[in-house]
């Protein structure tokens, strides 16, 4: 069997995931691009709503289709193991062959958290591989909350000027 040229057979990586937008489409990238497995942990609805979002968020069941969707248009279905998160490190914590997380900076800390639980349950450390994110036009990150409060697109683009 060929070595693949990707740094590690598998990688995970987790998030709400509520709208897919241009942000978590480039996290989505840089997982496929280390990983040959990529594991996507979406917040189930009941973790949801211990994080005091400001916003609404759609069903579990919609965000995943739209994640899947989404997975299928890349032909990423094969290399990626979708799962819900009913606790925030999920099976990250367990996986022995799990060697990297994929972060942003405002999740790195989680990540270096979900390492100190590895180490106790007796398993090695993760790579934590931090992914810078995405800017929109105005040069501040893309989120969700900015696109539900029609500041921009999903892409980023701007939709209104904030006095």
């Amino acid at each position: 069997m060929p070595q693949s040229a990707r740094k590690y057979k598998l990688v995970a990586l987790g998030g709400t995931f509520d709208v897919l937008h241009a942000g978590h489409r480039h996290l989505l990238s840089e997982a496929f691009k280390l990983g040959d497995m990529v594991l996507i942990g979406v917040t189930s609805d009941r973790l949801v709503e211990t994080l005091h979002k400001k916003h609404q968020l759609r069903p579990f069941s919609m965000r995943v289709r739209d994640l899947d969707r989404f997975l299928k248009t890349r032909h990423w279905s094969a290399r990626a193991r979708v799962t819900s998160l009913h606790e925030p490190y999920g099976p990250a914590a367990k996986r022995k062959k799990l060697r990297a997380l994929i972060v942003s900076k405002g999740t790195l800390a989680s990540g270096r958290r979900l390492n100190q639980l590895r180490r106790q349950n007796g398993l090695q450390p993760l790579d934590l591989i931090v992914v810078d994110l995405l800017n929109a036009a105005d040069g501040k990150p893309i989120s969700t909350t900015r696109i539900r409060n029609g500041e921009i697109d999903f892409q980023g683009r701007i939709l209104k000027t904030h006095r």
